[in-house]
């Protein structure tokens, strides 16, 4: 059971709520697809471009799992967590599509399930394991943006 406590998992539970609110609760909101593809690019482009980076960096990309590198470049240069600033912008891009303005509320709980069950911990090994520099880093780049 442990592969349903991943991030991929947590941000399709928030899509499904955000779909679930937007159909029971109309909001007055217009759908904006265009905006709502923009988005979605970006956040795609986002993920890709960190996932290219742990791949230069030859360090692991799975939350749970011990890193051999502390990635400062790319992405990493602006947030300490590119791909779930992703993952939000694609759920932000989800609500935009639906024209739900209150599916935006799962958003936020998102951000709050991801950063207590995987952030907190991930950065916890992070200064383990590379001790001040990850504190300098961490003094310099936010932990979203």
């Amino acid at each position: 059971m442990k592969w349903i406590d991943l991030p991929p998992v947590w941000t399709i539970a928030a899509a499904v709520a955000m779909w679930l609110t937007a159909r029971a609760a109309p909001w007055p909101d217009e759908a904006a697809p265009e905006a709502a593809a923009g988005l979605f690019a970006g956040a795609v482009a986002l993920a890709i471009w960190a996932a290219v980076q742990f791949r230069r960096e030859r360090t692991t990309i799975i939350p749970r799992e011990a890193p051999s590198a502390l990635i400062t470049s790319g992405p990493f240069r602006f947030t300490r967590n590119p791909i779930y600033l992703a993952d939000a912008l694609a759920l932000l891009a989800w609500a935009v599509f639906l024209g739900s303005g209150v599916a935006v509320v799962w958003i936020a709980a998102f951000v709050w399930v991801i950063d207590r069950r995987f952030i907190e911990p991930e950065e916890a090994r992070l200064e383990a394991a590379f001790g001040e520099t990850f504190g300098e880093y961490r003094k310099v780049v936010r932990r979203w943006i």
